[in-house]
């Protein structure tokens, strides 16, 4: 348990943060899913739209630090590749 003054607001803004962050991972989570969704749906064009919401998302959450910047970039590389395979 903290002890100072200081040590305690520390804690507060940690549980701020945490809980911010949490509500912007669950948010990038859930855009992921809906473009995996309509892949396995077989909907081109909802995945194509799913897909163009979920990138900025994603890239987001990198930039504050939510997820590593090479796992965003892996998430969207794998989900494009997807999509365009549907296509084909």
């Amino acid at each position: 348990m903290a002890n100072t003054s200081s040590a305690k607001k520390c804690v507060r803004k940690m549980e701020r943060k945490t809980n911010v962050n949490k509500n912007r991972r669950t948010n990038v989570r859930s855009t992921l899913r809906k473009v995996e969704d309509a892949i396995t749906a077989g909907d081109q064009t909802a995945a194509k739209e799913a897909l163009i919401a979920a990138e900025p998302a994603m890239m987001r959450a990198v930039g504050k630090g939510i997820f590593h910047k090479n796992t965003g970039a892996r998430k969207i590389s794998r989900l494009t590749k997807r999509v365009k395979t549907m296509s084909a």
